[in-house]
């Protein structure tokens, strides 16, 4: 069996990060499929940017509190 990637606690501690990226998530592919404005020009490109920038920063910023919460209950 595989082992994995973080225990569970460290999950739990992730956790109030990661209901945040489903929530950006969402709205990413929601207004992707269903956009209640046309998808054009540099205004679209700000939303999107509005986003998926705090998507990506979020995501990353999640995996090195997770990386850290980690080695801290190891005792490294």
């Amino acid at each position: 069996m595989a082992t994995p990637i973080f225990e569970r606690e460290t999950w739990l501690d992730i956790s109030v990060n990661i209901i945040p990226l489903c929530i950006i998530g969402f709205f990413v592919v929601l207004f992707t499929v269903n956009s209640p404005w046309p998808i054009e020009g540099l205004t679209s490109a700000v939303g999107f940017a509005l986003l998926v920038v705090p998507f990506l920063l979020l995501a990353y910023l999640t995996y090195i509190a997770a990386d850290l919460i980690e080695s801290a209950e190891s005792g490294e």
